[in-house]
């Protein structure tokens, strides 16, 4: 998706040099874009763990290139078996919940232990890795798909109203490497020219609807409005809500 009309995705590979990869600073959004580089273990798991990246597709994404930055700074002469094991039990500790990040480390790890040697380990691990990214970004495609026929029988119910949509925390493309899971269907709806308009839940406690959602929905130019928490029960009940969609954490 698109930030200032430039093109980006939430976590990606520097083209130039593949041991370091880069990711949008959610902490800082959206009053700025901090790009933020991590090449080692450590950072890979401090990410996770203080948040500079959330959403449940994303933390697995960073996981799986968390295990690749570990085979990288594994010694010659240790065991590599036992190093990969150590590195994936520090980046599940870092979200011990989440489903997404112990799958995507799962995949890493069974994936990585085929290999040979420490090449070619990390390379099967990157593949890998490489792979759960773009198996994100296809399932949500996916999603929107599916939901813009939803989405698209409501318009038409309406004789081409507008059709609003309430929606809870992010789970848009900063969540989810690229399209979202909940936002899918909506960007997919505003770029076939339906009349949407998306009502935000602010989401406390750290305002993730407020903050993030409200952000990617503005710069792709989609209309929303931000409210509080205990406000969409109100728009309920006045009809004033068509669809209700949020994310999907276990995809």
């Amino acid at each position: 998706m698109k930030i200032d009309g430039q093109s980006y995705r939430s976590l990606w590979v520097n083209e130039e040099d593949e041991s370091k990869v880069h990711i949008i600073d959610q902490r800082y959004l959206p009053f700025e874009l901090v790009i933020e580089e991590l090449s080692t273990l450590e950072q890979f798991a401090r990410a996770i763990r203080e948040m500079h990246v959330r959403g449940a597709p994303l933390i697995g994404a960073t996981a799986a290139y968390g295990i690749c930055a570990a085979i990288r700074e594994i010694p010659e002469g240790e065991d590599l078996a036992e190093g990969i094991e150590k590195a994936v039990n520090i980046l599940r500790d870092t979200r011990p919940t989440a489903v997404d990040l112990y799958n995507a480390t799962e995949s890493v790890w069974r994936t990585a232990c085929r290999g040979a040697n420490k090449a070619e380990k990390l390379q099967l691990a990157s593949d890998a890795a490489a792979k759960f990214v773009e198996d994100s970004v296809s399932q949500c495609l996916a999603i929107g798909r599916h939901g813009l026929a939803l989405i698209e029988a409501i318009s038409k119910k309406k004789k081409g109203g507008r059709v609003n949509i309430l929606t809870h925390c992010n789970a848009g493309w900063l969540a989810c490497i690229d399209h979202g899971t909940a936002t899918a269907p909506i960007y997919a709806a505003f770029d076939k020219g339906i009349d949407v308009h998306v009502w935000v839940d602010e989401t406390r406690p750290r305002n993730q609807g407020a903050l993030l959602t409200a952000y990617e929905l503005g710069e792709h130019g989609v209309p929303h409005t931000v409210i509080s928490d205990n406000t969409g029960g109100h728009l309920m009940q006045q009809g004033m809500v068509d669809l209700v969609i949020v994310g999907t954490d276990r995809t």
